[in-house]
């Protein structure tokens, strides 16, 4: 009987974690087109404003960099094919988090270090469980 709670109690947490996963890899991957496709201007407009001063060249490279993580948030792990990049790509998230929470609380955005912050957690949990 123990077993089976056990297997039950395994299933959800591994269901919950992939609806984690999906979550976070829609929300940069979603940021990530966007700083590949749109001016300074139009990024700043839509609440992106931590690429404000920054060169055009550094916000594209984020953005690619955005849409590779997201991708190594599923692909890895969905397609058993080097599993261990789907923690490494929540881990480097949260590093990126880190640094975009300075950005923000610098530039006096509240609303922006505490959805960093949710951001950093989540990828911290997807790391930790996935390792």
């Amino acid at each position: 009987m123990h077993y089976f709670y056990l297997i039950k109690n395994q299933i959800f947490s591994n269901t919950l974690f992939w609806v984690l996963q999906i979550l976070v890899a829609a929300a940069f991957l979603y940021s990530g087109i966007n700083k590949s496709i749109y001016s300074e201007q139009k990024l700043v407009a839509i609440g992106q404003t931590g690429v404000e001063g920054l060169p055009l060249t550094l916000t594209r490279f984020i953005g690619i960099i955005e849409i590779l993580g997201s991708i190594g948030l599923i692909l890895p792990l969905a397609l058993n094919i080097s599993p261990k990049m789907t923690p490494l790509s929540a881990i480097g998230f949260a590093i990126i988090m880190v640094l975009a929470a300075r950005v923000h609380y610098n530039r006096h955005e509240p609303k922006n270090v505490v959805n960093n912050c949710i951001l950093l957690l989540l990828c911290v949990l997807i790391a930790w469980y996935r390792f």
